[in-house]
């Protein structure tokens, strides 16, 4: 037996949701990425093309390259935390939400009576 129309359009907007959701969650780790590698290369470019001005010396013992390469660590770690704290804070409530909808595919024309 075939699924009722109504059946398939909660399927279809489920899978709609469902696609919104996936492409919000790839442009938040794609914008991240991107930040993440403009830290990285950046600093390398640095290192690079301006080796005398890495080699400053802001304190003894501490150089502005040291301090821009602990800086690209932290840099990462605040980045995982933004996504860390978005996941938690959005897509895990969104995904919870739309894996609590009735899907009714695997019992659709069923009449209750055991198979």
């Amino acid at each position: 037996m075939t699924p009722s129309p109504a059946v398939d359009v909660a399927r279809n907007a489920q899978l709609a949701a469902a696609a919104r959701l996936a492409r919000t969650r790839w442009r938040v780790a794609a914008i991240l990425t991107l930040l993440m590698v403009g830290v990285y290369f950046g600093f390398i470019l640095l290192v690079a093309y301006r080796p005398a001005m890495l080699a400053a010396l802001l304190s003894e013992g501490l150089s502005l390259g040291i301090l821009l390469g602990a800086l690209v660590i932290v840099s990462a770690w605040m980045l995982t935390l933004a996504y860390v704290q978005w996941a938690n804070r959005v897509y895990d409530p969104a995904l919870a939400a739309l894996r609590a909808m009735p899907t009714s595919d695997a019992h659709a024309g069923t009449t209750g009576a055991a198979r």
